[in-house]
């Protein structure tokens, strides 16, 4: 009898401590996503296989797209430090994202915009090293999904879309 008495006032307790949660995302212009489930997106340039992997969380998937989203990804290497034995001791890299949002029935030019990502890399010199490839891999994801991001970011502000390659 005790212990039923117990329970109840725990989950009373309970009831009442979580009564007054708000949400983070409790705005809902910071969840819109306007191309969401409406864009067929294409990947030209640099293959990032994660890119295929997140795109679908970002863009969505649809059967009849009300936009194309064209990426271009290209990517710049620079090597900071040789040594004497040529061995590399350190790689910077750049990535450009280019995001061409087309009009999918008219082939209008809606939104463009060019995102950048930096990273640096060390890779081990003697022979082959399954951490260090696994570390590369990962930087180009994070990379990949900063650059989604932004995207969306900028076409969620930018408002209406409308054709910027009109006469």
């Amino acid at each position: 009898m005790m212990c039923k008495k117990f329970f109840i006032t725990l989950m009373l307790l309970f009831i009442y401590a979580c009564s007054n949660l708000n949400f983070i995302y409790s705005d809902q212009k910071s969840l819109t996503n306007p191309v969401y489930n409406k864009t067929k997106y294409e990947f030209y340039g640099k293959e990032i296989t994660s890119m295929y992997r997140y795109a679908p969380r970002y863009f969505g998937v649809t059967e009849d797209p009300y936009y194309v989203l064209k990426i271009n990804i290209e990517e710049e290497k620079v090597k900071k430090s040789v040594q004497k034995n040529q061995a590399l001791i350190k790689e910077d890299y750049k990535l450009t994202f280019l995001f061409n949002l087309y009009e999918a029935e008219g082939g209008c030019l809606l939104f463009n915009k060019e995102v950048f990502s930096r990273f640096s890399y060390v890779p081990k010199s003697s022979g082959y090293n399954f951490g260090s490839d696994q570390s590369l891999e990962k930087m180009y994801e994070l990379a990949g999904k900063e650059g989604m991001q932004q995207f969306i970011s900028f076409v969620s502000n930018v408002g209406e879309l409308e054709c910027s390659n009109e006469n």
